[in-house]
């Protein structure tokens, strides 16, 4: 009984821990939407912003000030609150990850 009990909690654990994690085409989907208006890997075209060289808490800080309202936009504010928090991070990592 308690190896079965073991091995049980065994694969809860394992289970948690692949829900926990990114998965990488996720995020680079979720990603290929920001290109349009922030370029591909986020080298942004004259205009707008790039994201490409910036920090993940500056990313994470901006979308999560979009998503609140705290900070002021015509667009980014509706996108940022179709994601999870978890996405969010998720991107800003995804994006961080990128140098100039």
């Amino acid at each position: 009984m308690k190896k079965i009990n073991r091995v049980l909690a065994g694969l809860v654990l394992a289970s948690l821990s692949f829900w926990a994690s990114a998965d990488p085409l996720q995020v680079r989907s979720m990603a290929a939407s920001c290109s349009a208006c922030h370029g591909t890997h986020g080298f942004a075209v004259k205009g707008m912003e790039s994201l490409t060289g910036k920090s993940k808490d500056e990313l994470l800080s901006k979308m999560q000030d979009f998503k609140s309202g705290k900070k002021p936009a015509t667009l980014m504010h509706q996108i940022a609150k179709g994601y999870s928090d978890e996405q969010i991070e998720q991107l800003a990592g995804y994006y961080a990850a990128y140098r100039k």
